[in-house]
Parts: structure tokens; sequence; C-alpha cells
């Protein structure tokens, strides 16, 4: 027979031999927790992140945002100004460019009237000259058989033809015709007409003296 006191204690080291079992498996447990905690972490982490950037400023807030804001709307101003400024002058040159289209087309109609006149004046001034001509050439004609007081030789100092008084003669007017060459001694004709406007017919080979009766004009 055993003893009691023996089996006893063989029964408790069976039960603990038992029992150790148990924890032979139960510390495998923990390892297999260590493996999972890594991903708690991880989960913790993300979480903790999400709940950070919930309470992050908002950038718009931030001087440099506010101050980068500023500056877009300045140069937005000044853009927006130059382009007003550069459409109002565009506007005035508009307006300048069309004034003068129409003042160069107001020149040009203007310059064709003066060419117009000027081709006038210069038509004017050719019957002019033609005309002036014209009264010169009579007035040199007219001087040329036109005498005065004097003797002349028919044929060398004047013209044969008609010649007459071009006024009325005074009382003491005298004319004469003579040989050429007589010196005067040879008297063909003379006259003291005493008034009026005499005539005389002088040829060639005479000599024509007036005395005191104004101008003769070859008639």
């Amino acid at each position: 027979m055993l003893n009691t006191d023996t089996s006893q204690a063989d029964a408790r080291q069976i039960k603990d031999v038992r029992q150790e079992g148990p924890q032979s498996s139960d510390e495998a447990k923990p390892a297999r927790k260590r493996k999972v905690l890594p991903m708690v972490g991880v989960l913790a982490l993300l979480v903790g992140a999400v709940g950070l950037g919930t309470t992050l400023p908002d950038p718009k807030s931030s001087d440099a945002y506010m101050a980068l804001a500023g500056e877009k709307a300045s140069v937005e101003s000044d853009r927006d100004s130059a382009k007003a400024s550069y459409e109002s002058m565009k506007s005035k040159y508009d307006t300048l460019q069309n004034g003068m289209a129409a003042r160069e087309a107001k020149v040009t109609a203007r310059e064709g009237e003066v060419g117009k006149a000027d081709a006038a004046v210069k038509t004017a001034e050719a019957a002019v000259k033609v005309r002036e001509d014209a009264v010169t050439g009579a007035e040199k004609t007219k001087a040329a058989n036109t005498i005065g007081d004097g003797t002349w030789t028919v044929g060398t100092d004047i013209e044969p033809g008609t010649y007459r008084a071009a006024a009325d003669v005074g009382s003491s007017c005298y004319w004469g015709i003579y040989a050429t060459g007589s010196n005067g001694s040879n008297i063909l004709d003379n006259d003291l007409p005493g008034g009026g406007r005499p005539s005389v017919a002088l040829s060639a080979g005479q000599d024509f003296k007036s005395s005191r009766c104004g101008k003769w004009e070859k008639q």
C-alpha cells in the first residue's frame, strides 16, 4: 500500500505538472499579443495624427497667406488700372487718328483746289503776258511811228506815210516838207494851221520839220 502522504504529494506534483502545461500555453499567448501590439500602436498614431490634423490652424489665416493675398490684390488693382488707362489712351488715340484722317482728307481736297487755282492763275498770267506783249508791241510801234518837234528824214528817221497831229495844235504851230539834202532851201510844202489837227503825207526823199505842233502819229 502506498503512503497516503506520498500519494497526496504525488497528486500535487501531477496537478502542478498539469497546471504547468496550461501555464506554458498561457505564456505563448503573450507572445502573440506582442505581435498585435505594433498594429495597435500604428492605429493609435493614425488616430492621433487625425486628431492632430483637426487641430492645425487654417493656412488662410496665416500672416504669410494674408501678405500674399494682399500683394495679389494690389497687382490685380495695378493691372486693372493700367488696362483702364490703356483703353482710355487708345480711345483718345483712335479719336485723334480719325480726326487726322478727316483733316488729311480736307487738306488733300484743299490742295486740289489750290492746284486748280494755281493753274487758273498761270493761265491768266499767260493771257496777261500775251496782252502785255501785244500792248507793248503796239506801244513800241506807236512810239516808232510818233514824232515831235524837229527835222526828220523820211525813210531814215521815220517811215513814209500819213502823219496827223495827236492833239489840236496852237496858233504858233508850223510844219514844212523839204527835199532831202536841200538844208531847208527847197520847200515842197508848209503851213501855219493855227489850230485843229493837221495831217501831212510824207514820202521817201523828203525831210519833215515840225515846230510847236506837239506829237504827230502815223496813221
